[in-house]
C-alpha cells in the first residue's frame, strides 16, 4: 500500500539522487491525445515503443496505459515490458510522475507535487489536467511507495539534481506566474531545499528557446555526474538560443556546487533549428483548449533530453546532421554506459522528448 506522508523528505533523511544512481525501474505513459499526437499518436506509439525497447535493454520497464488503448498497446509494445492500467490525460510522466527519494538504507518513497499543465488558464497546454494529477498516486500505489505531498506547482523536467546536494532549474518555469504567483524565490527555494534534501540550488535564466513548457530545465542542462554539467548550445550568435546558453554558460561558470566545486561544463550543439511541417501539423486534430501545433512552429529539439538507465543512455535522434557529433559527444561523457539512439522526432512533434516521457524509480 501507498500512504500519506505528513513530513518532508529531509526530515526524514530522504534526498534526490543524481540520475546516474542506479535503477529499480523506469517508468512511462502511452500517447494517445489525437490533438497533440498526428495520426490518432500511431507515430508516436512507436516511437515510445522503441524508446522502452531501448531502456529495457538495461532495466525493466512498466509502462501505464488507458483501459481503452490495452490492447493497441501490448500489440505494439515489447512483451517483457511490463503494461498497467494508469488513466492519463497525456503520455510525459516526467511532469506528472512522482519524483522518487530514497534514504541512506535505500528505502524509497515519492513526492507528489501539483499540477497544472504547465501553467493552468495562463499559457497552459491543455484543459483539463484532472487525469494527469492523479497518476503519482497510481504510481505510487503499483510500486507500493509512500507518498510525501509537495505544497506547490512543479514538474519533474524543471529540476535536475546530482545526489550530493546541488540542484539546477529555470527563473523561467519555476519563477512563472503562472505556477506559483504567490511564492517568492526565497520560499520556492525552501520548499526544495525540504522536499529533495538539497543544499545548493543554482538558477539558470531561460530554458530552450520555444519551449512550450516554460523553459524546463532537463531541456537546456542536466548532470552527467557531480560537478559536471551538459548544456544545450550554439555558436550562431543570430540565433535567439545562443544568448540563452551564452547567459547559462556564465551562470554555471560563476556557481560553485553543494561541495564547493566549480562547475565543469560541457557544450553539446543543437541540432536544427528544427521546424513543424505543414504534413505534420495537418495531422493533429484541432480542438479548443489544447496548444496548436501548427505548420512552421520552431521545435525545442535539443540532445540534452535523454534518459540515463543502469549502463546505458537512451537519446533522441532527429536525422539530423549533428546526430553522429552529438552522440559521440555523449559517448565520451558516459564512457562507461552503452549509448543507444532512438530517432525521436514524433516525441518532439507532441513538445518533448525521451526524458520528459520517462521517470526512473530508484533501486531499493
Amino acid at each position: 500500500m501507498s500512504k500519506i506522508l505528513g513530513t518532508t523528505p529531509k526530515n526524514d533523511g530522504f534526498r534526490m539522487p543524481g540520475e546516474y544512481e542506479s535503477h529499480e525501474k523506469c517508468w512511462m505513459l502511452w500517447p494517445q491525445r489525437a490533438d497533440n499526437w498526428r495520426l490518432n499518436a500511431a507515430p508516436a506509439q512507436k516511437a515510445f515503443s522503441q524508446v522502452a525497447r531501448a531502456i529495457f535493454q538495461f532495466e525493466p520497464v512498466t509502462i501505464g496505459v488507458s483501459k481503452l488503448q490495452l490492447e493497441i498497446a501490448q500489440n505494439i509494445l515489447p512483451s517483457d515490458v511490463e503494461v498497467v492500467e494508469i488513466e492519463s490525460d497525456d503520455a510525459w510522466m516526467r511532469d506528472v510522475g512522482p519524483t522518487f527519494v530514497k534514504n541512506d538504507i535505500g528505502e524509497v518513497r515519492g513526492i507528489d507535487w501539483e499540477f497544472n499543465a504547465w501553467g493552468g488558464l495562463n499559457g497552459g497546454i491543455y484543459f483539463p489536467w484532472d487525469k494527469d494529477d492523479e497518476v503519482v498516486c497510481q504510481v505510487l500505489k503499483l510500486a507500493k511507495k509512500d507518498r510525501y505531498c509537495a505544497p506547490f506547482i512543479l514538474e519533474g523536467g524543471s529540476i535536475h539534481a546530482d545526489g550530493e546536494g546541488t540542484l539546477i532549474t529555470t527563473e523561467e518555469c519555476l519563477l512563472n506566474p503562472n505556477r506559483n504567483p504567490d511564492l517568492s524565490k526565497i520560499r520556492i527555494e525552501n520548499y526544495l531545499k525540504k522536499y529533495l534534501n538539497v543544499e545548493k540550488i543554482i538558477w539558470l535564466g531561460k530554458g530552450v528557446f520555444m519551449d512550450e513548457t516554460d523553459g524546463h530545465v532537463d531541456n537546456l542542462c542536466c548532470f552527467v555526474k557531480p560537478g559536471e554539467v551538459l548544456l544545450h548550445w550554439t555558436d550562431d550568435k543570430t540565433d535567439p538560443q545562443y544568448e540563452i546558453s551564452r547567459d547559462a554558460f556564465d551562470r554555471l561558470s560563476d556557481s560553485v556546487d553543494a561541495k564547493q566545486r566549480k562547475i565543469k561544463i560541457h557544450k553539446i550543439h543543437q541540432p536544427g533549428p528544427l521546424h513543424m511541417t505543414e504534413e505534420e501539423s495537418r495531422g493533429v486534430e484541432k480542438k479548443p483548449n489544447v496548444a496548436p501545433r501548427d505548420e512552421g512552429n520552431r521545435l525545442a529539439g535539443s540532445y540534452v533530453n535523454f534518459y540515463i538507465a543502469n549502463k546505458g543512455i537512451v537519446m533522441p535522434l532527429f536525422d539530423d546532421p549533428r546526430d553522429n557529433d552529438a552522440m559521440e559527444k555523449i559517448k565520451g561523457l558516459f564512457p562507461d554506459r552503452k549509448v543507444v539512439g532512438v530517432y525521436a522526432r514524433e516525441i518532439l512533434l507532441g513538445g518533448g522528448n525521451i526524458h520528459c516521457i520517462t521517470q526512473q524509480q530508484p533501486s531499493v
